[in-house]
């Protein structure tokens, strides 16, 4: 069917408009967290917005209130949830897991690697793109929880190390 009446595009104009402005004012109000860089968690629940504002725009079953009390619902959720992973590590390994340590002074650390399901050239490539010529010019490279490759070069840094905490195997 290409037109079901001038009543269905009306209603997707209207209700579309207003559930856009409702999702971006609870994201404001959620503050920069809710727009991070993502994690596998933080992906969950931005897919989950975007299908319940498919839902509230295509489905006239759903209302434009049941639509924003959905939104409020997984933002009041991520914030929770976020809240809480930084004030108990148990909560943030549960949710964002850790990172792991691929190489580690210039050598690689095969069972890591194995486990994170990374390939060597991932690592290569990861090192490639911190400007470093080879391996062993790097101290580390770690995948991060949102899965981004971290390179620290090698040197004699002062002050705590930027790998502690991450885990090796």
């Amino acid at each position: 069917m290409f037109f079901a009446g001038w009543e269905g595009l009306a209603r997707t104009l209207i209700v579309g408009v207003l559930a856009y402005v409702a999702l971006v004012a609870f994201l404001r109000l959620s503050g920069k967290r809710t727009l991070s860089k993502m994690n596998a968690f933080d992906l969950v629940v931005t897919v989950a917005l975007g299908s319940t504002l498919a839902t509230v725009l295509l489905n006239k079953g759903v209302a434009l209130a049941e639509g924003a009390l959905a939104f409020a619902l997984l933002i009041g959720l991520q914030f929770a949830v976020t809240w809480s992973s930084v004030r108990a590590r148990w909560v943030r390994q549960l949710v964002t897991g850790e990172p792991r340590m691929l190489l580690y002074r210039g050598e690689l650390l095969p069972a890591a690697m194995r486990r994170a399901r990374v390939t060597d050239d991932e690592v290569r490539a990861a090192v490639r793109a911190a400007g470093l010529p080879s391996l062993g010019d790097a101290e580390a490279v770690v995948l991060e929880t949102d899965g981004s490759f971290s390179v620290v070069r090698r040197g004699g840094g002062a002050g705590p190390s930027s790998l502690a905490g991450v885990q090796v195997i």
